[in-house]
């Protein structure tokens, strides 16, 4: 029987900003009922605006075809040091255009920036990320540790299929649809 903790999760304190800033690869995640169960090279990028919120560009493959969408991250109390962020997508093809904010909270990242435990407040949605397309079982299992003492069911996450080299991000026709992105960051 899963058991839902009520503990208040460990956030990372101090993030440093600018050293996360760059391309992520979603090594593994929770499913979502919307997102494509052929969803491959799925990957982040996140770029420092000048007003200090983050640029957000999420992109996946599948079936050949570039899905994408861009949002903005801000940290969700400018006053506190913990890495509890706001990403704010706006919603196309919805009239009028209306923003979808989710939860963004860095659990886990290493001293040197390569990878990192990524959830939210109602365990809902865990994302593994790395710098790389591919992560040592070490550091996976390490990861997924700090995943169960934070109050996650691991055997949920799924293993994101990551090509080397990724693919270009111009490389196939593109699918701006983009739903299925808000749909499995929010639940919406």
């Amino acid at each position: 029987m899963a058991t839902t903790s009520t503990k208040e999760m460990t956030v990372v304190k101090g993030l440093d900003v600018e050293r996360y800033m760059g391309r992520w690869y979603e090594i593994a995640s929770f499913p979502s009922f919307f997102q494509p169960k052929n969803g491959e090279n799925t990957r982040a990028t996140y770029t420092l605006n000048s007003d200090g919120t983050v640029h957000v560009l999420n992109e996946t493959w599948s079936d050949g075809k570039r899905d994408a969408i861009e949002g903005t991250a801000y940290k969700a109390n400018p006053n506190s040091d913990e890495a509890k962020l706001k990403v704010k997508f706006y919603v196309p093809p919805f009239f009028p255009i209306i923003p979808v904010t989710g939860d963004y909270w860095v659990l886990y990242i290493d001293d040197d920036y390569q990878y990192a435990l990524i959830g939210q407040p109602s365990r809902k949605y865990l994302w593994i990320l790395c710098r790389q397309t591919h992560m040592d079982d070490e550091v996976y299992n390490l990861l997924l540790e700090k995943a169960k003492e934070e109050g996650y069911d691991v055997k949920k996450l799924h293993k994101t299929p990551q090509a080397d080299p990724p693919p270009e991000a111009e490389a196939g026709p593109k699918d701006t649809k983009g739903i299925w992105w808000i749909k499995s960051l929010f639940g919406k």
